[in-house]
């Protein structure tokens, strides 16, 4: 049976959108094609067709996750105006971030396997990365342009680290706790 050019768009959105899920939350390789096609409820049968190969569907699914990571901080930094660098650290510092790595921030989850990679992935993170770091540059305190820059480039290796660690921690009241000195060190409150 053939599918339509729609149907096939639409099959192509829904396994990049499990990809990003499945791929935050288990690894780049923690997700074989047949499982990621099953879970998208399609056949693996098109799947090359469709992406060429995993790393270009990593990519493609990084890409996707980190646009609407972008989408939504600049969405807060707008609505919480001079207070957007506390608001920015008490959602991402959160609970429900911790416990929602399918759902989270991709540098937390997948940064350090981002690293190891050559090629698309790693470029995209690279993009990614550099994107996030000129929004957090018009929100970090400071004086000048190059010591803002330097103070958001700190500021976002400490979320994002504060939240790995978070998540590592197996105690819950001291992955709360590291979450609390993250929000408190990186927002200035809690």
């Amino acid at each position: 049976m053939r599918v339509t050019r729609a149907q096939a768009a639409e099959n192509r959105a829904r396994v990049v959108e499990v990809a990003s899920r499945l791929f935050r939350e288990r690894g780049f390789d923690g997700v074989g094609v047949d499982s990621l096609m099953q879970e998208a409820g399609l056949t693996h049968g098109g799947f090359y067709r469709a992406f060429g190969s995993k790393e270009a569907l990593a990519a493609e699914a990084c890409a996707g996750t980190l646009q609407a990571s972008a989408e939504h901080w600049s969405r807060l930094i707008e609505d919480a105006g001079p207070d957007a660098l506390a608001a920015i650290a008490q959602r991402y510092l959160s609970p429900r971030h911790r416990d929602a790595p399918g759902e989270g921030c991709a540098f937390a989850a997948l940064a350090v396997e981002a690293g190891r990679r050559d090629g698309p992935v790693r470029k995209t993170f690279s993009q990614g990365l550099k994107a996030a770091i000129e929004r957090l540059t018009r929100v970090v305190p400071g004086r000048g342009a190059a010591a803002r820059r330097e103070k958001a480039i700190a500021t976002f290796a400490g979320l994002v680290g504060t939240l790995v660690l978070a998540r590592a921690a197996d105690d819950p009241a001291f992955s709360e706790e590291i979450l609390a000195a993250g929000r408190k060190a990186f927002g200035g409150t809690d």
